[in-house]
């Protein structure tokens, strides 16, 4: 437990300059907290001494780690960087959220899996690494998304109908370094979807991500904007039971409210912040910060 006469010493474990990582530091140096930001490729860690330096501060100094992102993009390395947290959390060094509990939401897939197995409702969807089951697919669900593994705002997906042209669009999905075909039905939206935010298994905030009509996603990357949304009672449970399996400090999840009823995409441990404060005014930043204190037993605002 942190001395509550001593200023706590928190590292930030985000993207220089990004925007949610510098208001996560902003919100914590308000608190009085010292405050590092950390970037996990020039981190080394000694497994023989048990040492884990950046830029000469041994990691397993500070009161805690707070993770906003671990790299730019979704990739399988930052598995690896996961891992290098993992070994600060099991040698004490508390971190938020628990590296283990992050992995299960990095990787779609395993995404996926989790939800499904607490019969979350999520779009058709199919997994296979075979061409002539992809295929198969894509005809039966007559118009389909291909989505990577690892990917964020929509990035890497790509929009497939049924037709001649199946074939040869699944090659070039291929040759893009996708072994495995991820192949969820497109389903007809409102224009919208929306993102549950929770901080320690508590509903905080909503907004949602409204299309601008020039794509087939609502994401901000795709010329989408935030906006305020009240989601009803029903919807906040839906994505309460759909949190609650991973175990995230702050998660975000991602529903869309079709026409046979609400459908969960995803839930993220790295969305929310920027979504809840254009939309809502709601400071998620602030709102961790004081969470992550209190629980070192340094009370927040």
């Amino acid at each position: 437990m942190v001395n509550r006469n001593k200023m706590p010493r928190i590292g930030v474990v985000g993207i220089p300059k990004a925007w949610s990582t510098d208001r996560l530091i902003d919100a914590f140096r308000h608190r009085d907290a010292d405050t590092t930001l950390l970037t996990l490729d020039q981190i080394a860690i000694d497994l023989k001494s048990g040492d884990a330096l950046f830029q000469g501060t041994n990691l397993r100094t500070m009161d805690a780690l707070v993770v906003k992102k671990v790299g730019r993009t979704y990739r399988p390395e930052l598995l690896d960087r996961l891992a290098m947290l993992r070994f600060l959390s099991e040698t004490g060094v508390p971190v938020f959220s628990d590296p283990a509990c992050i992995k299960g939401v990095l990787d779609r897939l395993s995404c996926t899996v989790t939800l499904r197995a607490a019969n979350i409702p999520m779009p058709p969807t199919v997994i296979t690494e075979s061409d002539e089951l992809a295929a198969e697919a894509i005809e039966r669900f007559g118009k389909a998304v291909l989505k990577p593994l690892y990917s964020t705002k929509a990035r890497g997906m790509t929009v497939v109908e049924a037709g001649n042209g199946t074939r040869d669009e699944l090659a070039r999905y291929r040759e893009q370094g996708n072994a495995i075909y991820y192949i969820q039905q497109l389903l007809e939206l409102p224009g919208h979807d929306l993102g549950l935010v929770f901080l320690g298994g508590e509903f905080i905030g909503c907004y949602a991500r409204v299309a601008d009509g020039s794509s087939w996603n609502t994401t901000i990357h795709s010329g989408g904007r935030y906006a305020r949304y009240e989601p009803d009672d029903a919807l906040i449970a839906l994505a309460h039971r759909a949190q609650a399996p991973f175990g995230l400090d702050f998660t975000c999840v991602d529903i869309a409210e079709c026409k046979d009823g609400p459908v969960v995409f995803e839930v993220s441990a790295f969305g929310g912040f920027r979504g809840l404060w254009e939309s809502a005014r709601v400071d998620a930043a602030a709102m961790f910060a004081d969470y992550v204190l209190a629980r070192l037993g340094h009370g927040g605002e």
